[in-house]
């Protein structure tokens, strides 16, 4: 039976890998583009090793099929994200040109624009996450699992997240875990959804 347990560095690539074998609205964007570490480099790596303490896998028998990665406090996790993981990575991509871009650039130029994560309307939820599991692991609770341990360890008072407004998939399974829409202006092609945290780590619908 999986388990959910913390985030180890031995775990740092099973991390990347599900990270691009989900990044494509759910599905696989390995190839898609010139590194598939990219994918990783913004969504998972920098949950990891700046916020290890909550940083959640799905231990399938030994490997690692899902995870969840987040941080407490949004405006700080920018701040070090600028402070300690762009340096971190180093040259591994180069700084995009302005507009316009291609897709990968566009991608690449979230990278080096960490406060683009400072979205208005979101002040009653300074926390966010990012979860993913493997379609072999989708459909049997471990991802309400995830997020269970999740709300149970981060200490803020609200936690949100953004989805591609397209995934339609992934807004059902928010929907039933109790998160509600938050809204906020402009928001692009994400939606946000929030959800409140009580004391003690137990999570309340809005």
């Amino acid at each position: 039976m999986p388990e959910i347990r913390p985030y180890r560095p031995a775990d740092r690539a099973a991390l990347y890998d599900i990270c691009v074998r989900t990044a494509d609205a759910g599905g696989d964007a390995r190839g898609v583009y010139s590194s598939d570490d990219l994918m990783g480099d913004l969504f998972a790596g920098p949950y990891a090793q700046l916020e290890p303490h909550l940083a959640f896998v799905l231990d399938d028998g030994g490997e690692v099929a899902g995870y969840v990665v987040g941080t407490a406090d949004t405006p700080e996790f920018v701040r070090r994200y600028r402070a300690e993981w762009i340096p971190l990575v180093g040259d591994r991509y180069p700084v995009p040109p302005p507009p316009p871009r291609t897709p990968e650039q566009d991608m690449i130029a979230l990278h080096f624009r960490p406060e683009r994560m400072l979205v208005p309307g979101l002040d009653g939820h300074p926390a966010h996450l990012h979860i993913d599991l493997l379609p072999h692991c989708q459909g049997h609770g471990f991802g309400r699992r995830l997020i269970d341990r999740f709300l149970d360890t981060v200490d803020a008072p609200g936690v949100h997240v953004g989805m591609l407004t397209a995934n339609v998939k992934a807004r059902g399974f928010y929907d039933r875990l109790g998160f509600t829409v938050l809204p906020v202006p402009d928001p692009g092609p994400l939606t946000y959804l929030g959800i409140r945290v009580a004391r003690g780590g137990r999570a309340r619908a809005e």
